[in-house]
């Protein structure tokens, strides 16, 4: 299948893309904030730059895109088959390497995926017995 855009589109439409301050980590910062919970963002020197880190528990958080780090509920895009799985293969291989560097630097991680912020209760309820434990 080939791709609908033009080039030009396509780039346009890709450099939107932005790896922080995404819709779903925003609703999940609202969400631990309103459990009375207070949290840095994004700490370059930690492997993965984790989204929310409760410094004094050493927690961290994660909101990671389904699209993105090739969660159970998308599939591959129809074009460039071959490229997007060789990219999205090796975003899951450095999730894995990052959750790893952060277990041995003590640090509980907390994966979010973006299709769990739809269920807000039940979400509501991970991040409490996450951040309580």
């Amino acid at each position: 299948m080939v791709d609908h855009l033009t080039i030009k589109e396509r780039s346009k439409c890709m450099a939107s893309i932005h790896s922080r301050d995404t819709t779903p980590e925003i609703k999940v910062r609202k969400m631990a904030y309103a459990l009375g919970y207070r949290y840095r963002l994004c700490r370059k020197d930690l492997p993965g730059k984790p989204d929310l880190l409760f410094v004094g528990m050493k927690k961290a958080i994660m909101v990671h895109g389904c699209f993105w780090h090739m969660h159970k509920c998308k599939h591959l895009p129809k074009s460039h088959v071959k490229y997007w799985k060789s990219k999205l293969e090796e975003n899951v291989r450095r999730d894995r390497r990052n959750l790893n560097k952060l277990k041995k630097l003590g640090w509980k991680v907390l994966i979010v995926w973006e299709c769990q912020i739809r269920n807000s209760q039940k979400l509501i309820s991970r991040l409490s017995s996450f951040l309580k434990s």
